[in-house]
């Protein structure tokens, strides 16, 4: 079934159409019937910077790797913690070539409202009007925003593990620039940009909701070897998958479900609204979080489970699969055994499904030591003893049944074998 997409028309959809029928193929590359807007990349924003990282005058050009392909696109733009309006002079996306080069004659610039600058309020945030672009899934791309404003302190996902580039003070407006040559500066957070939608043939999009492990701390800088990394690039060359889906990283570093004294970041259940229901397209969202509650030491394995139900039900009630994972082992220098106590019974608890789940992914069971279970395998610990390891990673996104991720109840149509 096509949907109409309002505001376009007759004659670009066609285009996109078919531009996206030959873009967005199946597992077994057979062209889907159906296009839709999926949110193909994104990230949280966590927080404000410091007055000492700011932007006078100059231009960010971030880079993103959308996880399915499509013909058009739609770039979201947060200023969620500023404390004044961000004023965006240009703004401009491209396929990436290496580093903040672009791939020559890339370049589209992004309009909102039809206007090619926008002012954001603080706290609020901007799509930008749906742009024909072609992207690949697993393919780079760059989206440059050029900030006139002065001292302009940034909303942003501060780990983003990606490397992205700016130009220095009153530099100004290099966004259409395809070079790379005016960006002098490096940054591997990931500045105002929150989201790119596609508009693609992908059945839906898996939002994986977490903090640091999620989030990516102790993967690979441009490694994208996150453990949903790993799940992803398995599914997608997988000759069983059936239908493609997007993915999107919304894991925070330090977050937790409900412990609000202390948390550097919006907790889960306050922030499911804005970084997981708010997206294009779901249909499954993974939630792998808890530990940095239990570590708080102001919250008991009942305290997180009642703030996990929360969450089930308002993902169900928008009729998504929930997908729960359990918590890994962590024995740092903080952790004490009641911590250990409330994460095993909170572990028994999402695999008995009893808070609504309809999957469980065993972290637990893949992390933890042959001769402890209460203790990380030392070969899959970052070292810190709190985060996994590249190879960890591997190994998570290994142990994934890529199946959970098949079965949904909905009216898109299905091959009878």
């Amino acid at each position: 079934m096509i949907r109409r997409i309002q505001g376009f028309r007759c004659a670009r959809l066609i285009v996109a159409l078919v531009a996206v029928v030959g873009l967005g193929l199946s597992g077994r590359g057979e062209a889907r019937e159906r296009v839709q807007w999926v949110s193909a990349w994104g990230f949280s924003q966590q927080g404000l910077t410091a007055d000492t990282e700011t932007v006078t005058n100059g231009t960010v050009r971030m880079i993103a790797r959308p996880t399915v392909s499509g013909a058009f696109v739609r770039v979201r733009i947060d200023n969620t913690f500023g404390l004044a309006p961000l004023t965006i002079g240009a703004a401009y996306i491209a396929l990436r070539n290496n580093g903040a080069q672009l791939v020559p004659g890339s370049s589209r610039q992004l309009t909102f409202g039809g206007s090619t600058s926008a002012t954001i309020a603080a706290g609020d945030g901007i799509s930008a009007d749906p742009l024909p672009f072609a992207v690949r899934a697993w393919e780079d791309v760059a989206v440059s925003l050029y900030v006139p404003g002065t001292s302009v302190r940034i909303s942003r996902h501060s780990n983003a593990r990606t490397t992205s580039y700016v130009t220095a003070a009153n530099a100004g407006n290099a966004a259409a620039n395809e070079t790379a040559v005016p960006f002098t500066g490096t940054t591997t957070a990931m500045y105002w940009v929150s989201a790119i939608d596609v508009l693609s043939a992908a059945s839906g999009t898996v939002v994986f909701f977490g903090d640091s492990i999620t989030d990516g701390t102790g993967t690979t800088t441009d490694g994208h070897d996150r453990w949903h990394d790993v799940w992803f690039l398995r599914r997608l060359f997988s000759a069983k998958t059936k239908d493609q889906l997007a993915a999107v990283n919304e894991g925070i570093g330090g977050n937790r479900v409900n412990t609000r004294t202390g948390a550097n970041s919006p907790v889960a259940v306050d922030r499911l609204d804005r970084d997981v229901l708010a997206r294009s397209g779901v249909t499954h969202v993974v939630l792998f979080e808890g530990t940095n509650d239990l570590a708080s030491g102001l919250a008991t394995s009942d305290s997180v489970m009642t703030g996990i139900r929360e969450i089930v039900a308002r993902v169900k009630a928008r009729g998504f699969k929930m997908i729960g994972v359990t918590i890994i082992p962590r024995h740092n220098a903080t952790w004490t055994p009641l911590m250990t106590q409330y994460r095993n019974e909170i572990n028994a608890w999402i695999r008995s499904r009893s808070s609504g789940l309809d999957a469980v992914i065993d972290f637990d069971k893949v992390m933890r030591d042959a001769s402890n279970p209460d203790l990380m395998n030392p070969i899959l610990d970052l070292g810190d003893h709190i985060h996994p390891n590249p190879y960890g990673y591997l190994l998570m996104g290994k142990a994934i049944d890529t199946s959970i991720f098949d079965d949904r109840d909905d009216d898109r149509d299905r091959d009878d074998d």
